[in-house]
């Protein structure tokens, strides 16, 4: 019979750990975009940040360190300006494309 594994034996999973590079990133963003949702948003762009560099983001945006921790924990709802700003940052940058596509 199989050992069970308890899933407080299982390691945190940190997406940081896996944002090497431009492709990566923008294929997360693009993933939880799709989402629709602010908060996964906000805590989507705190895993790249933290795979960035939290302070070097910060300086880059031209937001304190801890008030861009505070606006990209998970459940918060950043300011669009914010998210602009960090995206800025990132190198990465928002793109809207149509719901369906034309017939």
């Amino acid at each position: 019979m199989a050992k069970r594994i308890k899933s407080s034996e299982l390691p945190e999973f940190d997406a940081a750990e896996y944002l090497n590079n431009e492709e990566d990133i923008a294929a997360y963003l693009t993933t939880v975009l799709e989402e629709n949702d602010p908060a996964l948003l906000a805590s989507a762009l705190g895993d790249i940040a933290r795979a960035r560099g939290m302070s070097l983001v910060a300086k880059e945006a031209g937001i304190a360190r801890e008030a861009l921790y505070k606006a990209l924990r998970p459940g918060s709802e950043p300011r669009f300006e914010t998210i602009s700003r960090v995206c800025a940052a990132l190198g990465v940058r928002l793109v809207a494309q149509p719901m369906h596509s034309a017939h």
